[in-house]
């Protein structure tokens, strides 16, 4: 398995993950994930199996603190020294979950983000991924009221780097 960065030349295979991850309401479109990829190529993080991505975690880098319907509507509002770093999806094909390439890539995402200076990152998950995520230090804040995507009841979670880590320091 190889890790590495979207390029606009992995649109068809992010939408066809996309489509197995989420229910069609969630799930975002073709048009929506070409959008991201002109925007921000390097917040796509991948995981390939001979070449065909099996997973991948995207999201754009904003200065707003909260995770908002409205980044998922406008890949313009992603700024490259951006506070935050929001996840939208964490996707992986059914037949390759419980093996560890979801995990790796979000870790991945983290220290890019660190490495970046960022403040932390941001997602949002349904209940039932509140466990997962904490294990990778997110913080639940509860349910959001800035994002009802997809007509879903959305978690917000927060990772915050220290100050010391945010600066290019270790943690």
């Amino acid at each position: 398995m190889v890790m590495r960065r979207g390029t606009p030349g992995d649109l068809e295979d992010l939408a066809r993950v996309e489509a197995a991850c989420f229910p069609p309401a969630e799930a975002a479109s073709r048009r929506t994930l070409d959008d991201r990829l002109r925007h921000y190529p390097e917040h796509f993080y991948l995981m390939l199996d001979s070449g065909r991505v099996v997973s991948f975690v995207d999201g754009p880098a904003v200065d707003a603190p909260d995770l908002t319907d409205e980044l998922y509507e406008r890949a313009d509002l992603h700024r490259p020294e951006g506070a935050w770093q929001m996840i939208f999806g964490v996707n992986t094909l059914p037949e390759y979950r419980r093996r560890g390439c979801a995990g790796q890539l979000i870790r991945w995402c983290l220290r890019d983000a660190r490495e970046r200076g960022r403040r932390g990152v941001v997602l949002t998950c349904k209940a039932g991924l509140v466990d997962y995520y904490s294990k990778f230090g997110f913080v639940s804040e509860g349910v959001t009221e800035k994002s009802v995507h997809g007509g879903a009841t959305w978690i917000q979670m927060r990772l915050t780097f220290d100050d010391d880590a945010a600066q290019g320091g270790t943690a």
